[in-house]
């Protein structure tokens, strides 16, 4: 994407110039460039990096159910750290500050997997601390994110330019996860797979540095906007569990509790069980993640016709039997279609969901109810897989064992439909709502965080 090209139509102008006008198009085109910058050294660092931490895991012979865990239990741990954020934007005064302070300490992270990787052997435990730090300055990021680019971003510009620029992280993402994948198919042939991950965390690290000084060199008008909610635990739950949003979180946890009896654990299944190739993995996994970003601009469609509640019940049955297809069949062309299959329900549920959740939430609680929305999900995602890797373990870690999880999932799943036929009538304003992939999972394709800036302002009930 060319941030000139926006800067051009934002300046296009028949009158001459005074030097004020001048000087702010220069800041905006500065912050415009800078912005895409970050998201496509973004996209590469999770594509590359942080998507093959589990592969490292097993690489390093931890075991089957410890490569599963590594990707829920830390999210939990960084949920839990995120809640210093409002905290932290207070004490420093500015939302740019703590989000590139942050920023540098996810990348930084990846510095302690390039000497492991080098060294071919690290901690269980430690992989678990350096995890649950990087998601944690990772997560702390969004809301803080989210306020800030809101003042940044002029309104009459801001969902054409994010769509553009979530469009490119999406592609950066998928660019280093499948320069990933082919990478490790090549080390392998030549014996020395680890060695490989020294080099992939490295461009991962040296990539999220560079986002991290793109994201310094963007301007903060107004460091700490007027009309923002302080956090407070009892208003965001209040505010949770009172009304349609109650429900609607409750369909969510249970949905996320049930795929993580499984998702956390097809990583190994593939790798170890299946013995696919990391070329053959990437494909796999990619595939899930292209169909669902490429399906969602026809789900918003569909959703503009027939509301986001029709839509969020085609992506519930459609996710809830996507584990037991893993049961049916191992031949690699059918789960490259089961791959498809998944984007695509994962593309419709996710929108209609995050329609439906902030269309009952005013604009300005939206950011602390995003974290209350952040812990209950990670929880959830704990929940599910504990029960995955207690059936493994029960199953000695056998191909029926992962099978058995596989199907447990689905039925867990179904638990949420309890919560969908109990949903109100809820009527979704149509509005621009552009998501930015944060990470890529082979049970969903990818995990996604909304650019809350721009969803449509909410009217607030006098």
């Amino acid at each position: 994407m060319s941030a000139s090209a926006v800067v051009g139509v934002v300046n296009a102008e028949s009158e001459p110039r005074s030097l004020a006008e001048d000087d702010a198009s220069r800041v905006l085109g500065r912050n415009l460039g800078a912005s895409v910058g970050d998201a496509g050294a973004f996209g590469v660092m999770v594509g590359v990096g942080e998507t093959y931490i589990p592969a490292f895991v097993l690489a390093l012979g931890l075991g089957d159910v410890f490569a599963g865990l590594v990707t829920t239990i830390p999210l939990l741990m960084g949920s839990l750290l995120q809640l210093i954020g409002p905290w932290a934007v207070h004490r420093l005064q500015s939302h740019r500050r703590w989000v590139v302070l942050c920023a540098a300490i996810q990348g930084l992270c990846f510095l302690p997997l390039i000497a492991a990787a080098l060294a071919g052997s690290i901690p269980g435990l430690l992989v678990m601390a350096i995890s649950s730090v990087y998601w944690g300055s990772g997560l702390a990021t969004g809301p803080a994110w989210n306020t800030w680019q809101g003042t940044l971003i002029p309104r009459s510009i801001r969902a054409n330019f994010f769509a553009r620029r979530s469009r490119l992280q999406q592609m950066a993402t998928l660019g280093g996860f499948l320069l990933g994948g082919f990478s490790l198919q090549a080390a392998r042939a030549e014996g020395w797979v680890v060695p490989m991950f020294a080099m992939l965390f490295t461009v991962a690290c040296t990539c999220r540095l560079l986002s991290t000084f793109c994201l310094w060199l963007q301007s903060e008008p107004v460091p700490m906007p007027a009309g923002i909610a302080p956090f407070e635990w009892r208003h965001a739950i209040e505010r949770c569990l009172h009304g349609p949003t109650g429900p609607l979180l409750l369909l969510a946890v249970s949905m996320q509790a049930g795929v993580y009896v499984a998702g956390p654990f097809f990583n190994p299944y593939m790798l170890k069980v299946l013995e696919f190739s990391y070329a053959g993995y990437a494909i796999l996994l990619g595939t899930s993640f292209v169909a669902k970003f490429m399906l969602l601009p026809l789900w918003g469609r569909y959703a503009h016709r027939h509301g986001a509640q029709s839509l969020l019940w085609i992506g519930v049955f459609g996710i809830i039997p996507l584990s037991m297809g893993w049961v049916f069949s191992d031949d690699y062309t059918w789960l490259v279609i089961l791959q498809v299959i998944s984007g695509a329900a994962w593309g419709a549920y996710e929108l209609a969901l995050m329609l439906l959740f902030f269309e009952t939430i005013p604009e300005r609680d939206r950011t602390n109810i995003l974290t209350v929305y952040n812990v209950a999900n990670s929880v959830a995602l704990v929940i599910g897989s504990t029960i995955g890797a207690a059936l493994l373990k029960w199953g000695n870690v056998t191909q029926e064992a992962y099978l058995w999880a596989f199907g447990v999932s689905m039925f867990v799943r179904m638990s949420s439909l309890i919560w969908l036929v109990r949903l109100p009538r809820i009527t979704v304003q149509a509005t621009e709502t552009v998501i930015r992939p944060l990470t890529m999972r082979p049970s969903s394709g990818s995990i996604d965080d909304p650019v809350l800036t721009t969803m449509k302002d909410i009217e607030e009930a006098a």
